[in-house]
């Protein structure tokens, strides 16, 4: 498909303004004045308009076909919360609006939305109370170490390093490290857990956070859970909970439950709001109610008058974080998602997500080398080491997987499994697409075995083939040349 520059025939206009009539207020002096032309498009409507239609068909998202990104939760979102979403009242409801004589703001119900949502998250996970600010996950793990370095400053405790096992994502290193502490990662053992032994030669007073995902990036809940939270309290050390699992146990367990006293929650994710490509997020932040007191301001309180309004005075208050009061948008689709399905709803969502991942792992495993063969739960990794033999990687067998209309899982992660490819179907999807995307992974095993350039040369059927990537990252050529 041609660029729109390629497509520009000089001197086409989609519209044709006649000449101002009206001497200019004021003239530019000649040094700020463009010496040569814009090098804009020049095209008809109907050509513009076909141009991005045919772009809009290149697309891929949830609302065209499966997405298995691995420790995504790339689920389908629910009209119902755009449709809402997209309501003037909130949608064209600035957040500075003044406050009325009463002291009482005129954002009353954005306000009560915020608070709402804020209560029935700390119910599903078992806090005491939520920041609502924090803009994506990595910013409320950030959120929340900052609060970690907050207890310890106030209690007169000297640690320095927080505790991470090799399975987390990347952003629980990075946001300690911001931080100031030195991490120090704990290997997964054979169950594909953290390793408990490594775990207790690690732990002392020095260290300030354990953090952990639960269930982890390979797919499998932690039965030592309630040990490492005893251990790690034991040394006056906080249990973080990195919430972008969260959508395997809703309604089942509760983080505040087994010993953890702060998480962040992708909302975005585990709630069903439209993400990737940047955005947009929320990540709010969990406390017990040791911790409240170091949450962000400003916060949104319920007065006895039951009128809500921003609090301030807290002095020990980590401070601001986010500008107003977080990804609003987002925080209103959670709130609708959570009432829409209710509690029996969001105990299904577990269910069904656990049920679709182990269905799409009985079915693989013969055919991909499984790291760790236990019961998965949302999500699970396979690898292609047995392919790897054949010369083929994670990264053909994903760039194959195109041909068949869908998207890659997640490749090359986590970290200590080779030829790592992590998929997660999400509850949303029916058994005749996890057939589907069965019939086609299995498809791809037997290519590589019968005929294995077929899948080092895909994808064959897209718009653009295998690109040199390597070039692609060194040569980057950001620009169209306007002759």
């Amino acid at each position: 498909m041609k660029l729109i520059f390629e497509k520009s025939v000089k001197e086409r206009r989609a519209t044709k303004f006649p000449a101002s009539d009206i001497p200019p207020a004021l003239e530019l002096p000649d040094n700020l004045k463009r010496r040569e032309e814009i090098g804009l498009p020049e095209l008809a409507e109907i050509d513009i308009i076909r141009h991005f239609t045919a772009l809009s068909r290149n697309n891929f998202g949830v609302d065209t076909d499966f997405y298995p990104l691995g420790s995504c939760t790339m689920k389908y979102n629910p009209k119902l919360g755009e449709i809402i979403a997209k309501n003037k009242g909130f949608s064209d409801l600035h957040p500075i609006l003044p406050q009325l004589p009463d002291g009482n703001s005129l954002t009353q119900g954005a306000l009560e939305v915020i608070h709402r949502t804020g209560r029935l998250l700390s119910e599903i996970t078992g806090m005491s109370e939520f920041s609502m600010q924090p803009l994506a996950g990595a910013h409320g793990e950030l959120t929340g170490m900052m609060i970690v370095a907050a207890y310890h400053r106030e209690k007169g405790n000297k640690k320095t390093r927080v505790i991470i096992p090799d399975s987390a994502h990347g952003t629980n290193p990075a946001s300690s490290a911001i931080c100031g502490y030195e991490i120090i990662s704990i290997p997964t053992d054979r169950k594909g857990v953290m390793d408990l032994k490594e775990f207790g030669k690690e732990l002392n007073e020095e260290v300030a956070a354990v953090m952990l995902t639960c269930p982890n990036t390979l797919g499998l809940f932690n039965s030592d859970i309630g040990k490492i939270a005893a251990m790690a309290h034991s040394a006056d050390s906080l249990m973080y909970y990195d919430g972008a699992n969260l959508n395997a146990i809703l309604g089942k367990c509760r983080p505040g439950d087994i010993g953890f006293d702060i998480l962040h929650l992708n909302l975005h994710k585990t709630f069903g709001s439209p993400h990737g490509g940047g955005g947009p997020g929320a990540g709010p932040i969990g406390v017990k109610e040791g911790l409240k007191k170091f949450l962000p301001i400003s916060r949104v309180v319920k007065n006895s008058k039951g009128a809500y309004f921003l609090d301030y005075n807290e002095p020990a208050s980590i401070g601001y974080i986010a500008p107003f009061y977080g990804n609003f948008g987002v925080i209103l689709k959670t709130y609708i998602y959570i009432l829409t399905l209710g509690k029996e709803g969001l105990i299904k969502v577990a269910e069904n997500a656990v049920l679709n991942s182990n269905y799409l792992l009985s079915h693989l495993k013969n055919y991909y080398h499984l790291p760790y063969n236990r019961t998965c739960m949302h999500e699970f990794v396979i690898s292609g080491k047995r392919q790897k033999k054949k010369g083929v990687r994670a990264l053909d067998i994903a760039k194959r997987l195109l041909d068949f209309g869908f998207h890659s899982p997640t490749i090359y992660f986590p970290l200590m499994v080779e030829e790592a490819m992590m998929i997660e179907p999400t509850e949303t999807e029916s058994k005749e697409t996890l057939d589907r995307f069965v019939e086609a992974m299995i498809k791809i095993a037997r290519e590589v075995e019968e005929n294995p350039e077929i899948v080092k040369n895909a994808p064959h059927n897209l718009s653009v083939s295998r690109l040199d990537e390597v070039k692609a990252a060194r040569e980057l050529k950001l620009r169209f040349p306007v002759s």
